[in-house]
């Protein structure tokens, strides 16, 4: 153990959460609040839209601060009095120069951060498949920002998810919604395989690995209990919602032109041209490096999870419905 991991040791207690206003970032604060008893410490969450993470105002000690992280004079700012900082901050689609901002550049400016403030102690978020030699640029800039994180010198953990799911995703939820209002899914990419994981037990994880001194070094997948196809997946969404509509694989030739297209609309795509280069590498658990289970981390199935949300989504929407239909007689 070196003498970096014997420091580790000692209780961690204030923390900076970059993305900590967003999906999983939610659920990691509610997990530090829990570990601290919601009393000492500080749990900082910067955001340039603080107004939008009303949902943690709630929460004890943790401190919601506007800042612009992608500045590397407001990263030593905000890593004043921190113990540690764990970095969510991650696009499903953009641009090359885009993926290079959010997955390389800031790494790189975290690290120059860490080592002007004194913060050794970093866990990071990548994601399954993530390669210098990988089809897409979402998973070639993942990897790039790992080996600025690995080159850093800091005690550094990373986390690989498969897609993560729960209560707030923009996963199944997503795919519930669009049957509800489609008569057919054309699905590209049906057969690309994914091992979902639920949002809480990966936020275990990633609070857990800031008291395992020998997860430092470490690099851990994170998935479920299953593996399933995109065509699966959106099948259960639908068929939980009580909406399920025939699913269309499109080939290949189509699916990318499908893409492409919806890459021109304005707004966020549902599929993107580099998404379907992602999902060219099955998102699935290697088996060569640790698990959940290194941090005692039982995967929970998706099944248990969120057919009782999205039943609970389907039921609302209809009463919303009928609650419009009754104000307009």
């Amino acid at each position: 153990m070196t003498p970096s991991q014997l420091e580790v040791q000692q209780p961690v207690s204030n923390i900076l959460v970059l993305g900590g206003s967003g999906f999983v970032g939610r659920s990691v604060c509610e997990k530090l609040v829990e570990r601290s008893g919601g009393a000492g410490g500080r749990i900082v969450v910067p955001s340039r839209r603080p107004q939008r993470a009303q949902h943690l105002r709630t929460l004890p000690t943790v401190e919601l601060v506007q800042a612009d992280v992608h500045s590397e004079v407001e990263l030593v700012r905000l890593l004043a009095g921190c113990d540690a900082v764990i970095n969510l901050i991650a696009i499903l689609h953009g641009s090359p120069a885009e993926f290079q901002r959010a997955h390389v550049d800031l790494p790189r400016q975290l690290v120059a951060a860490c080592q002007v403030s004194g913060v050794k102690r970093i866990v990071h978020v990548s994601a399954l498949g993530a390669s210098a030699n990988a089809p897409s640029h979402y998973l070639r800039s993942k990897a790039a920002g790992e080996a600025v994180l690995r080159a850093g010198g800091l005690d550094l953990t990373l986390l690989r998810p498969s897609v993560i799911f729960g209560e707030h995703d923009q996963f199944l939820n997503l795919f519930a919604r669009l049957q509800a209002v489609a008569p057919v899914m054309p699905l590209a990419g049906a057969t690309a395989r994914f091992q979902p994981v639920w949002v809480e037990d990966v936020a275990a994880a990633i609070v857990g690995a800031l008291d395992e001194p020998t997860s430092i070094g470490q690099t851990v997948e994170c998935g479920g209990p299953m593996i399933y196809t995109l065509e699966q997946l959106v099948r259960f969404a639908g068929r939980c919602a009580g909406c399920e509509r025939p699913v269309i694989p499109l080939p290949d030739g189509v699916a990318r032109l499908q893409a492409t297209v919806m890459g021109w609309l304005p707004g966020a795509p549902l599929m993107s041209a580099d998404n379907l280069d992602s999902m060219r590498v099955p998102n699935v658990l290697s088996g060569d490096l640790p698990g959940l289970e290194a941090f005692g981390i039982q995967p929970a199935a998706m099944e248990g999870i969120m057919a009782p949300v999205l039943q609970h989504r389907a039921g609302a929407a209809r009463l919303d419905s009928l609650r419009a239909g009754a104000h307009g007689r």
